[in-house]
This record gives C-alpha cells, sequence and structure tokens, in this order.
C-alpha cells in the first residue's frame, strides 16, 4: 500500500463533497483495496461512509423494503422480515462471496460497482428498484449503463435502494469456483405489471431478457423458459466459459429460477 488521507466524514453532504474533490468513497472495500493494493487504483483520500450510521438499516415501507447503502450483505440475508417478505433477495445476499465478504461487503458499494457479474445488480433491475442518492431517486432501467458504469454522476452518493415486494421471485447463480462472482446468474421476478428477468455474468454488464419476460409474462414455467432461443453472439467468451456455454447456463438457471420461485 501507500499513504494516504482517511476522512471520517459527518454527515452524507461532507462525503459528496469529497467525492466531487477527487477523493474515493470507501463502503465494505471488497473491490476498492483489492484495486489499491494492485495499484490499480490510487486515490490520495478515502471518506470513510461506515461512519454514517443512517446509511445502513432494512426498514419495511408499505409493499416495499428499503436497505441502506451501508447494510452489510449478512445483515441483509439474515433479517427475518426481508426472508418472510422476498426471500429471493436474502438469499441472494446470503451466497454473495463468502463469510468474510459477506461479513463487509455492502449493498450500495456492490451497486456503485457495477461489477459486470456481481449478484446485486439483477436483483435491482429485476426487482424494478429505485436507487436512492443524495441528490435524486434513479430508477432501474436506467442506472446501470455498462462496464463498471452507472447513472451516478460526481458528488453523487448511493443512500439507500427501494426494493418493492414481488408476487414470486429467484435467483439461481452459476459460480465462478475461485471469485464465487456468478458466470451466470439469472433473477426472475413476476410482478402485477409481467415478469422481470435480469441476467448478470453474461457481458459488459446486467441486462434484461426482452425474450424471457415476454414468454414468461405468457405462461410462468420452466417449459416457457425452456423454449426461448438464448443468442449467445452478444454474450462474453473468455477463459472461464464459452459464449455459446453462457447461453446454456441462462436458460439452465432461468428455468430452475421459476421452478424455485413456484415451490
Amino acid at each position: 500500500m501507500y499513504a494516504i488521507t482517511l476522512e471520517r466524514p459527518k454527515t452524507v453532504a461532507e462525503a459528496a463533497a469529497g467525492a466531487a474533490g477527487g477523493a474515493k468513497l470507501l463502503a465494505g472495500g471488497q473491490t476498492l483495496l483489492a484495486s489499491m493494493k494492485l495499484r490499480l487504483a490510487q486515490p490520495g483520500t478515502l471518506f470513510d461512509l461506515g461512519v454514517l450510521k443512517e446509511l445502513a438499516g432494512i426498514q419495511r415501507d408499505g409493499d416495499a423494503f428499503v436497505i441502506g447503502a451501508m447494510t452489510r450483505h449478512a445483515d441483509v440475508a439474515e433479517n427475518v422480515e426481508l426472508r418472510n417478505a422476498l426471500p429471493a433477495l436474502a438469499d441472494l445476499a446470503g451466497h454473495i462471496g463468502d463469510k468474510q465478504v459477506r461479513a463487509m461487503g455492502t449493498l450500495g458499494g456492490s451497486v456503485a460497482n457495477n461489477d459486470p457479474a456481481a449478484c446485486y445488480p439483477s436483483a435491482v433491475l429485476a426487482l424494478n428498484a429505485t436507487v436512492r442518492t443524495n441528490q435524486r431517486d434513479i430508477a432501474a432501467d436506467d442506472f446501470f449503463q455498462g462496464l463498471f458504469t452507472t447513472a451516478l454522476e460526481e458528488g453523487e452518493v448511493i443512500t439507500a435502494i427501494r426494493f418493492p415486494v414481488v408476487q414470486r421471485a429467484a435467483y439461481l447463480k452459476f459460480r465462478q469456483p475461485a471469485s464465487r462472482f456468478a458466470l451466470i446468474g439469472v433473477f426472475v421476478a413476476q410482478t402485477a405489471a409481467g415478469v422481470r428477468v435480469a441476467v448478470t455474468g453474461g457481458g459488459n454488464g446486467v441486462f434484461r431478457h426482452a425474450g424471457l419476460e415476454a414468454a414468461l409474462s405468457k405462461s410462468f414455467t420452466p417449459e416457457a423458459a425452456a423454449a426461448v432461443v438464448i443468442d449467445a453472439s452478444e454474450l462474453s467468451s473468455d477463459l472461464h466459459a464459452s459464449a455459446a456455454f453462457r447461453a446454456n447456463l441462462i436458460t439452465v438457471q432461468t428455468q430452475r429460477a421459476v421452478a424455485k420461485a413456484l415451490a
């Protein structure tokens, strides 16, 4: 490592001002600190969001849950009310990384980083969540904009994410054994307005699959998902899996997710 300045802001506004001035915001540190060790990121100043207690916590808000940006994965996984009303989200959190990662990693940090194989972005997109910042509310469909890219502007800080409770939902991922990120992860959510299907691990970022959504909106069954042809031409191919293999995984994981949601 190298010499840095660690600031402990007293307010979100102070942290946002620091970010606008070029400092990096430290959430759980699961990506940022590793990047700093490899010299892929070399910020001179960090603002520790962990001292802002108002950014953590899980609240029921009518037909939705509002989860603070600094809420740890382990806390999402273990929240009893969430496990009862929106078990797919709690289950997703309970299978991120390993025990140590879940004890430190945060919802806001994962969503702001927008790793193309991260799990949380698929939940945000499939559940049509709303990302709340210190400046505005951002719809899920507008938030994710590609590889490690989001709609967040300079000095904008995620404060919470609002997840609607849906009729049925489930998340299934095929893990990359070393990293435990999703080689392919599929989050399926059945809502009053239709079915939303979000895929992570398939390319430059999380995306919705229109063909699966249309088929499952007509018939929410594994058989309907199996009948959808997945185009491999826009999926990534690397040393872990070919595009064709990832396309097959999307089909398989969607079928399994639907079956799990129906169970």
